[in-house]
Formats: structure tokens, C-alpha cells, sequence
């Protein structure tokens, strides 16, 4: 069944027989500061609990409804949240009580992230979305212009985001204290990906997991013990992100803010490719950037390196026999060098330059109550709203589509969402939704 607009959607949308722009329910300019808020969780365990557990802290919440798939968390979630309505399929939660929700949190498996917050929103819903903001570029872009064009208050989960140490970073390079940036260089030492061939067998499904609603839009696959639910899904073509997905939005966050960056003009790969079913590892992949007001040249280098893979021996040589952290990223400047740990405080380099430099710490806010305040309207839309991370998770979903193209220099055009002169590349932004799970806007 083609899940779509709301009837309340199209109520608001024509009226008197003539289209109306959609305003959503709730806005953060119409919404009292001491109303409750009304929110559902997409996922209610791992990330999702997480996100629950920040979100529900706020004294204006109160969590209405939770969907979970897996019967094991879904009873969990149902003794953690007494009150709230439970359910398995999460269109039927959107069915029954999306018409008394104001906000959701959407923190499931990457495949599902855009399927679930296109609904919502579509509803009306206010939506705090996982990293990366979906599996596919299309969809990261569909998603920040619904969102933008209906002016509904959205944030992404990369909470490091709104710490210290990140807003201290950013304003180090805001300020010029390392000059104009000359190249960055992030890196991750995790491995989300496997080079083995998926086993060729089919295992029983547990008992009251919905396998099929697990699967939603993706190409229908058997079910294999331990091999996608619950913890491996990531090295998974067609259901996680690999390595950039997991770590790229959080790690190439302070340097995509700090300067200033929105979409690549091209990318070149260096590791090795996926395989037919996997994501590979041991990544290096060179982005170009446009110039910003931040760059010191005409086009601004930024690479990617995750594995075993790091950056060269002339760029960890300038932080002066420092060890190099297993994530985060190094920025050089014309007048000196920021490394950025993940997670710790912002290091200027030279050291003898910097000296007698003291760094100013800025404030860290409440990643998750900043999004509710903002429905609430005590506090300006969230800094890592669509209309910032839906560039920032386009950014690496196309490093992904970079390495099923090793040593093929890939020229990106951000307004046509193509790859200019390769067909093949092109056709990986956006995906044919399975029968019965497409989305309005999205398949």
C-alpha cells in the first residue's frame, strides 16, 4: 500500500479550490513555551533510546508513542515508557496518532531515515532525524527542501555538533586564527564495511520481528542470523552507509562548518571498492570544494580517510610528533594548523606560534532540547537543521558513491543532482523504492 500525504495534509493544502503552502501544526512561531509537546519515537532501543531518553529529559515532553520492529526492545521500550502507545509498524502509529503528535525522532537503520521522516513531516511533524539524514543522496535532498519549503523545525542527530569542543572549533578558523585554510583532512578508525561475499543461506525469522517491515523500501533480502538485525546492517549496501556514513556527518562536521562549506565539485576514490553486497574499508577519498571566505585558494581540498588509511606523513609531521588521534580531522591554514579530535578540545599548531594564544571556549547547548525549544519558539531554529545537514550528508553519501568508482576522477553537479558524463554514477542518487513502500516526494 502507497503510503502518502495525510487527508489533513491535503485539507490545508487546498482550500476553496485553490493550493495553499503547508504550514505545519505546530510551528515555532505559534507554539507556547509551556505547552507539552507531544512526541513518538522511530526506534526504541540502541540510537533511538538514546535519542529518547535526551529528548524526553525536557520538561515540555511527553513521549506519546514509540514504534519498534524487534520484539525484545519493543517490550523494553514498553516498561521505559509506561504511557506511551507501543507499536511494531511504524505507519500504523503515524496512522493512529499522527494527528496528536507535534515531533518525532527518527532513529532507525540508514534505509529507513528518509521513508519514515518524509511521512512525518508530510503530517506536519516537527522531526529530530538520525546521521547520516538518509541512505541516498536524492532523499537528503528531498528531505531539506520539504522541510525548508514548509518551514518545520528539523535537527540531525550529530550532537557533538552543539558541544564545546566543536563550537570551539568552529570559531577558531571563523576568528582567522590559522589564516585562510589551505586543505582539511579527516579521518576515522573504524571499519563498517567486509570484503566477504554475503553467506549463501536462509535462517528462520525470530519469532514477532516483522522482517519484510524491517526491510521497508530496500530490495526484499532472506533474513540471516546476526548478519543484518540488529548490530551489522552498516557494512550493508543496501541498508547502511559504511564507515563515512556511520562517522563522516559527525567528524566532517566541524570542518564543513568551520569552513563553510555545501556541495563538492568533484571527488576521486583511492580505496579499494565494495563488493556486490558490502561496503569496503580503508577508504581515501579526495573531495574539491569551491572557494569560501575561508579558503585560501580557488578551490578548497578536503579528504577522507577511514580504516587503516591516514593522512600523509607531511600533514601529521606539522602537529610536531603529537600522536594522531583514531578520529578527527586536521585543518591547515596560512598562518597555522587546527587539529580537531573527536572528541576533545580544538590544539593550534605550532606550538611556539600559539604560545601565548589562549583559546576561548564557547558554550555548548542541549543538542536535543535546542530542537524542542525551537517548536517551542524560546529559541531560533537548530544549527544542524535539514537545510545545513542535508548538504553536509549529500557530502558523504557521494563519497560512498566515490569508491564503486576507484581512481575515476567523479564531476559533481549540485543543482542537477548528476555526475557529469557517467550515467552509471548518476543512476546511485537515488534508488527505485520496493513495491508497496513507495513515498509521496520520495520514489
Amino acid at each position: 500500500m502507497k503510503f502518502t500525504y495525510s487527508r489533513r495534509f491535503f485539507a490545508k493544502q487546498v482550500a476553496g479550490g485553490l493550493a495553499f503552502p503547508f504550514v505545519a501544526r505546530t510551528s515555532w512561531a505559534e507554539s507556547s513555551p509551556n505547552e507539552t509537546l507531544m512526541h513518538a519515537s522511530f526506534g526504541g532501543g540502541g540510537m533511538a533510546g538514546a535519542d529518547l531518553g535526551n529528548i524526553s529529559s525536557h520538561k515540555n515532553v511527553r513521549v506519546a508513542a514509540v514504534v519498534e520492529i524487534d520484539p525484545n526492545r519493543r517490550r523494553q521500550a514498553q516498561q521505559r515508557f509506561r504511557d506511551a502507545n507501543v507499536y511494531a509498524d511504524w505507519r500504523e502509529m503515524l496512522e493512529k496518532e499522527g494527528e496528536s503528535l507535534d515531533c518525532v525522532n527518527v532513529s532507525t537503520p540508514d534505509h529507513m531515515h528518509a521513508c519514515m521522516g518524509m511521512s512525518a513531516m508530510q503530517m506536519g511533524l516537527h522531526v529530530y532525524g538520525q546521521k547520516p539524514l538518509t541512505h541516498d543522496v536524492a532523499e537528503s535532498r528531498a528531505l531539506n527542501e520539504f522541510a525548508k519549503k514548509n518551514k518545520l523545525v528539523t535537527q540531525m542527530g550529530i550532537q557533538i555538533h552543539s558541544s564545546t569542543q566543536y563550537r570551539t572549533a568552529v570559531k577558531l578558523v571563523h576568528d582567522g586564527v590559522i589564516g585562510k585554510v589551505k586543505e582539511a583532512h579527516s579521518f576515522s578508525n573504524k571499519r563498517w564495511g567486509d570484503s566477504k561475499p554475503k553467506p549463501d543461506r536462509k535462517d528462520p525469522v525470530p519469532e514477532g520481528l516483522d522482517w519484510d517491515g524491517w526491510i521497508g523500501p530496500a530490495p526484499f533480502t532472506d533474513y540471516i542470523k546476526g548478519y543484518y538485525h540488529p548490530g551489522q546492517w552498516r557494512k550493508r549496501l543496501d541498508f547502511g552507509t559504511g564507515t563515512f556514513g556511520d562517522m563522516g556527518c559527525h567528524i566532517y562536521d566541524p570542518a564543513f562548518k568551520a569552513l563553510g562549506l555545501t556541495y563538492p565539485v568533484s571527488l576521486l576514490s583511492e580505496g579499494p571498492a565494495p563488493n556486490k553486497d558490502n561496503w569496503g574499508f580503508d577508504a581515501r577519498i579526495h573531495y574539491l570544494f569551491p572557494k569560501t571566505k575561508y579558503s585560501a585558494g580557488k578551490n578548497l581540498p578536503v579528504t577522507w580517510y577511514d580504516g587503516g588509511q591516514r593522512p600523509p606523513p607531511e600533514v601529521t609531521a606539522l602537529l610536531e610528533g603529537k600522536k594522531l588521534p583514531g578520529q578527527g580531522s586536521v585543518i591547515i591554514g596560512t598562518k597555522g594548523v587546527l587539529l580537531i579530535p573527536h572528541v576533545g578540545m580544538p590544539e593550534l599548531f605550532p606550538k611556539k606560534s600559539f604560545a601565548d594564544f589562549v583559546i576561548e571556549k564557547v558554550e555548548g547547548t542541549n543538542h536535543w532540547h535546542d530542537f524542542i525549544d525551537a517548536i517551542k519558539g524560546t529559541q531560533p531554529i537548530p544549527s544542524a537543521n535539514f537545510s545545513y545537514s542535508g548538504p553536509l550528508s549529500e557530502t558523504v553519501l557521494l563519497g560512498g558513491i566515490a569508491t564503486r568508482f576507484p581512481n575515476e576522477a567523479l564531476k559533481w553537479n549540485a543543482e542537477k543532482l548528476s555526475f557529469e558524463g557517467n550515467e552509471e554514477a548518476t543512476a546511485l542518487i537515488k534508488r527505485k523504492y520496493r513495491k508497496g513502500w513507495e513515498i509521496e516526494g520520495l520514489s
